[in-house]
């Protein structure tokens, strides 16, 4: 076949999708993935990477102007695809950890209290519409990277990824664009995004700073510079929201990563304590609206946290095995809470969610999960001493503390940051078992 006649043939194919696109719309767009199917499936891993970075990141909600292509759908498909093709060609190696055991025994269970729901509605819709998205790719993460180099590409997307989302949220700080309580950034608020609150901002700008932190000291100078440059965007953009819970998490990061270079916990509790100081008033909480210096005594924030967790435990006293089900805190708060001020509040406390919304059993098998996957990560430092994978191990183990401090104000139990961690625990572990490295 001539040049001139495979130029024909593309110009003849482009018309014709454009004419399709013309006509159906999205339509088009499942067709024309038909072309893109062998690259899916020898690059599905990345397709479940982007997956992960626009229901995380929330990318199409916060440039609205992608939503109407529906693109974490269609990612979606592309990566269960490109997975399920693999495990039935049994190009995938498939390994086990007691640590996927004991996922599927906390997701059972997570089902098994959706039926005996207060609202059972809202319980499946978050169920099947969220909550089962992140179980399964925890195992797409888990088995779909063949080697380490795959691997070592993941912390630059997130990395690019929330600095973009930080890029605008202090775009709108300085345009006092979606402001709530007069000084707390957000984004999207107006379209209803998960973005569009301060503490869920916070908690989406946290994940990345553990690599970020991880990478500021390894790898060549420009892998630093670009580091550090992304580490202060994404410190700026939490300062924004004025969250304290964010706050913590950056704080138990530096800690983590300070103790781990200078193996000493005096240098790392001065600096802690000074860079703290630094950064809550660099944040301006004594301006929030509620929980600033205005307030005497415990403030108005602090007040309603404790209201929310004394909520949580009545709760789970009425419920003790099963809770109030998933996603049903929030609809029960007027039952349980102490002090009624007009509208149902959430948990902000990743265990005390876990705990009212699937009992103790619940708490128990998710504490187990949590405690597993840092005894797994804390194995892979060991390992990795001295091996070119020892930032990404460290990220790891970074955003796995910062997880477990901030989830203790902040609620993300049921949130993407924890099972995105556990799949690349999981699959970094099968690699370096694969390479023989102890």
């Amino acid at each position: 076949m001539t040049i001139r006649t495979q130029c024909f043939i593309a110009l003849l194919c482009s018309l014709l999708i454009a004419a399709l696109w013309y006509l159906q719309g999205n339509i088009t767009l499942v067709i024309s993935a038909l072309f893109l199917l062998p690259f899916i499936i020898n690059q599905a891993v990345f397709v479940c990477l982007f997956f992960i970075i626009f229901s995380y990141f929330r990318i199409h909600e916060a440039f609205p102007v992608l939503m109407p292509l529906h693109i974490p759908q269609y990612l979606a498909l592309a990566s269960l695809a490109g997975l399920f093709w693999q495990l039935w060609l049994q190009k995938l190696p498939l390994a086990w950890h007691r640590l996927q055991t004991q996922l599927l025994l906390f997701s059972f269970w997570v089902l098994i209290c959706c039926t005996l729901a207060t609202n059972r509605a809202e319980a499946f819709s978050n169920f099947n519409g969220n909550y089962i998205k992140m179980i399964i790719m925890v195992f797409a993460i888990a088995w779909l990277p063949t080697k380490l180099t795959q691997l070592k590409k993941i912390p630059l997307l997130l990395l690019l990824s929330g600095a973009c989302i930080a890029i605008l949220a202090l775009y709108n700080k300085a345009n006092g664009i979606g402001l709530v309580e007069e000084t707390r950034v957000t984004i999207s608020r107006d379209i209803g995004s998960i973005l569009g609150d301060p503490n869920d901002l916070a908690l989406v700008l946290q994940f990345p700073v553990s690599f970020a932190l991880a990478y500021t000291f390894s790898g060549t100078v420009w892998q630093k510079i670009f580091s550090v440059i992304v580490l202060i965007i994404l410190i700026a953009g939490v300062i924004a929201t004025q969250s304290r819970g964010g706050l913590l998490s950056i704080g138990c990061g530096v800690f983590a990563i300070l103790i781990l270079k200078c193996r000493s916990i005096v240098f790392p509790s001065i600096i802690c304590m000074i860079g703290g100081l630094a950064l809550i008033a660099l944040a301006g909480i004594s301006d929030r609206a509620s929980g600033g210096a205005a307030e005497e005594g415990i403030d108005e924030s602090a007040m309603g946290r404790i209201y929310a967790w004394q909520a949580a435990w009545r709760m789970t006293l009425a419920n003790p095995m099963t809770g109030v089900g998933l996603d049903n805190f929030y609809f029960n708060y007027y039952f349980y809470s102490p002090h009624w001020d007009g509208k149902n509040h959430a948990v902000h406390s990743t265990w005390l969610q876990i705990m009212s919304e699937t009992g103790f059993v619940g708490l128990v098998l998710f504490l187990l999960m949590v405690i597993t996957a840092l005894q797994l990560c804390y194995s892979l430092l060991k390992r990795l001493t001295n091996h070119e994978m020892l930032p990404f191990a460290q990220g790891l183990w970074l955003g796995l503390l910062s997880f477990c401090v901030g989830g203790t104000f902040l609620t993300q139990g049921t949130t993407w940051p924890l099972y995105i961690l556990i799949g690349l625990v999981l699959a970094l572990n099968r690699l370096i078992i694969n390479q023989n490295i102890r």
